[in-house]
């Protein structure tokens, strides 16, 4: 049997809910999905942001250092073997970044990894979540198979952003955000997209300014990476991003996978 995994980062649940966002869901069809930047606090989830559409259980993560920030939640057709948010670490926990759930023979993670725009400090946290993160999944690695989906905030090589020269000194795409790519790449995971369609150009966010998603300048950020084992015995199928559904700044990408 085929599922489909989705992956979103919708700039605010509350924004795209007003913008036909139950409709997308349904297009898109996925069996889990998971958004980020939900920007929501517990006293915030409407009814219609509870199981939505066709989905039966959900797990969310909130920022607790401010609110309108951050924010996740997966929602999925199966009931997972166990649903949880963060990594224990409270500095990032905090930030209401990352919601797991376990099947039978694979996690899955979804993830908002931050920002390093706003200033060096910023920088050095992403950077640090990177490198906790990843130490942390490794070690689950070694008895399941791990998904990784969400929005990185890192724009991998040049062929994942329109304007690849006018943003090399600028965060989502500085060489030591990028060298934390090829890091994910050497420790066993596989940019699902890339390996299915390595010479394709397509993006996954676009500034809201200067027509960008109009002109289609944008940057591929959002990714499935999966251990290398799903792509080896084949269970992977598929990766695709939907350039046509809006609502946010962001597009769907997805996976296909046997299970």
């Amino acid at each position: 049997m085929e599922i489909k995994l989705s992956s979103w980062n919708v700039n605010g649940l509350r924004a795209v809910l007003k913008k036909g966002f139950l409709e997308s869901l349904s297009e898109i069809n996925a069996d889990i999905i998971g958004l980020q930047e939900t920007k929501l606090q517990d006293d915030q989830i409407e009814d219609e942001m509870v199981n939505p559409v066709h989905y039966n259980h959900e797990v969310w993560s909130h920022s607790t250092v401010k609110k309108g920030y951050s924010g996740v939640v997966s929602y999925s057709k199966e009931i997972p073997l166990n649903m949880e948010e963060g990594i224990g670490i409270k500095k990032f926990d905090d930030e209401g970044r990352v919601v797991r759930l376990d099947f039978d023979d694979f996690i899955l993670f979804n993830v908002y990894f931050p920002n390093g725009q706003m200033s060096d400090e910023r920088l050095e946290y992403k950077l640090e979540f990177y490198e906790k993160f990843f130490d942390y999944t490794d070690k689950l690695k070694k008895d399941k198979s791990i998904i990784i989906c969400g929005d990185y905030n890192t724009a991998h090589n040049e062929i994942d952003l329109k304007n690849p020269k006018a943003n090399e000194k600028r965060s989502g795409f500085l060489p030591v955000e990028r060298k934390w790519l090829d890091e994910i790449i050497k420790r066993g995971y596989v940019d699902t997209f890339r390996y299915f369609y390595p010479e394709e150009v397509k993006y996954s966010w676009w500034t809201y300014r200067f027509n960008a998603r109009k002109n289609n300048a944008g940057w591929r950020i959002d990714y499935f990476f999966a251990t290398r084992d799903l792509i080896e015995n084949k269970r992977i199928k598929d990766a695709w991003i939907l350039n046509d559904i809006y609502g946010s700044d962001h597009c769907p990408v997805g996976i296909t996978m046997e299970v």
